[in-house]
């Protein structure tokens, strides 16, 4: 009786036809680099008070364009400008790490609409200070570094003292600050928000007021608003605002 022998291909042979792809067409491959945040573009940093307010807006697009899904957080860095002769931005131990930002669970910031807040208080008056921040995805791909913020820590100007009163038509809101010990003034903001919640980060008006009077007729009769007032100065450059004002409450009110 004839023996059949069946004739079995080498495992290794076995291993590559599995490995052959189907005739099935191939997704485009997609460049690590594509998948990263696009680097931050709104970095700022100016001072109020004794603080620098360090603010930027998250990144909506990966750095080729597509839209970003992964968002996982932020890394924001400082570093002490040091004098010409001694600056060294592009050594390795230049910057330091702030804040690292998850936002799961964000802590050491706050948000204000689409913008995310540092306030760095630890500042030495007359010392410069460079700001940059990254974004980074839930896989840990990082962003390039953002638009780079100088800033020098200066001495601001004393808050004003604030005084409201409503009528029929307006509030009419009255205020004097003295001089700045340092720069030149340069006028006053004013703040209002909704009695109860926090004040905008945006003035009412858009350019300093020279004056010591502001009418608001911008206002909802039967509502009650809070106003701050802040002063202004110019040094060396940079515009600085004060710390707020008292915080005045007030509304329109019917004559009697």
């Amino acid at each position: 009786m004839a023996i059949v022998r069946r004739f079995l291909p080498p495992l290794f042979l076995v291993a590559s036809l599995a490995l052959v792809p189907g005739c099935g067409k191939r997704g485009q491959l997609i460049p690590p680099e594509a998948l990263v945040p696009a680097p931050i573009t709104t970095l700022a940093a100016p001072q109020k008070g004794g603080e620098f307010q360090v603010s930027w807006t998250g990144p909506g697009k990966q750095e080729k364009g597509g839209k970003l899904e992964d968002l996982a957080g932020f890394l924001l860095f400082r570093r002490n400008v040091l004098p010409p002769a001694e600056d060294c931005e592009e050594c390795p131990s230049a910057y330091k790490q702030l804040v690292r930002v998850d936002l799961e669970l964000p802590e050491g910031v706050r948000q204000v609409g689409s913008l995310w807040i540092y306030d760095d208080f630890d500042l030495k008056k007359g010392q410069t200070y460079q700001y940059k921040v990254r974004s980074f995805t839930k896989s840990g791909a990082q962003s390039k570094d953002s638009n780079k913020v100088r800033r020098t820590a200066v001495t601001p100007p004393l808050p004003p003292v604030l005084e409201a009163a409503g009528s029929p038509n307006e509030v009419t809101l009255n205020f004097v600050g003295l001089p700045p010990e340092q720069g030149s003034a340069a006028g006053y903001n004013v703040y209002r928000s909704k009695k109860g919640e926090p004040m905008p980060l945006a003035p009412l008006n858009k350019a300093p007021l020279t004056g010591n009077t502001f009418q608001d007729q911008e206002v909802i009769l039967g509502k009650t608003y809070s106003y701050a007032v802040t002063s202004v100065a110019t040094v060396d450059g940079q515009t600085v605002e004060s710390a707020p004002s008292n915080v005045v409450d007030a509304g329109l009110v019917l004559p009697d």
